[in-house]
């Protein structure tokens, strides 16, 4: 059975972002695709439009010095525009560590992600991380 295009288009921004192309990530978003972040750290908050997401992106990149790694699990679609994905975070930042579960929530409207909101198994070790 062949997979949801809304789950295949997770799937390629999970491996543009693994392999730190922006270009490719960016042009599965809409110019006013929105990330939520939760916690309350220096990245938490709702990250508004393309150029803020990617930032964030590159800022995850250069906080932990390009240890950050993500570990895709599992893709689920509804068939109507929302995808869930599950995945292990692994990263260093200075002296500290971090391996946690992560899932987004993708809403898709005409082929392109518009809003990703992103969960946590440990929002405290997430905040004493990126603080």
């Amino acid at each position: 059975m062949a997979e949801h295009p809304d789950c295949a288009l997770v799937r390629r921004g999970y491996a543009a972002f693994g392999l730190g192309d922006m270009e490719a990530l960016g042009s599965l978003m809409t110019a006013d695709v929105v990330h939520h972040v939760p916690g309350n750290n220096p990245l938490s908050g709702h990250h508004k439009g393309r150029d803020a997401v990617l930032d964030l992106y590159r800022r995850f990149g250069e906080e932990t010095l390009g240890t950050m790694l993500i570990e895709l699990e599992a893709v689920l679609g509804d068939g109507r525009g929302h995808v869930m994905s599950f995945h292990t975070t692994r990263a260093d930042r200075g002296d500290l560590g971090i391996e946690v579960r992560q899932g987004l929530f993708f809403t898709i409207v005409g082929g392109k992600i518009t809003d990703i909101d992103q969960c946590t198994e440990d929002i405290d070790e997430e905040d004493r991380f990126w603080s």
